[in-house]
């Protein structure tokens, strides 16, 4: 028997790893609570994700390495399908491990996958060992 799935928006996530507002947080947990039993599956867009990541840091003012670590355990939650999992989880942990953005996280993850160079004037790409970045020059 197959569960109803939905396509979950940042503003769930939001309530949810926030509290706020209390009524929208306990409506949002029973949601995901629900995903974690079975009863319902959570497809998580992986620009979903990057806006809620950006929020936390932006508008909540969350430390970027802490909104990593925060959005890893959210995404191995039972009941959470993540498109490019394997790919954004890396892009997390890189995250984590650096302070780099979630973009370009994914970009250094990708790039990594791909065995493709990065081309970015961004320095914050070498800091990953298994990056190559290529600066474009006049």
């Amino acid at each position: 028997m197959s569960v109803p799935r939905y396509h979950v928006d940042s503003n769930i996530l939001l309530r949810f790893l926030t509290g706020e507002p209390p009524t929208m947080f306990a409506a949002a947990s029973a949601f995901i609570e629900s995903a974690e039993r079975g009863e319902v599956a959570l497809e998580l867009s992986p620009l979903v994700l990057a806006e809620t990541a950006f929020t936390l840091e932006s508008f909540y003012k969350q430390p970027r390495k802490e909104v990593a670590k925060t959005l890893l355990t959210f995404v191995n939650r039972l009941g959470v399908r993540l498109a490019e999992k394997e790919l954004l989880l890396d892009a997390l942990e890189r995250v984590q491990k650096t302070g780099t953005h979630m973009v370009d996280a994914y970009l250094a993850a990708s790039a990594t996958e791909s065995k493709l160079p990065v081309a970015s004037f961004d320095q914050d790409f070498d800091k990953f060992h298994d990056v190559l970045r290529f600066e474009p020059k006049a």
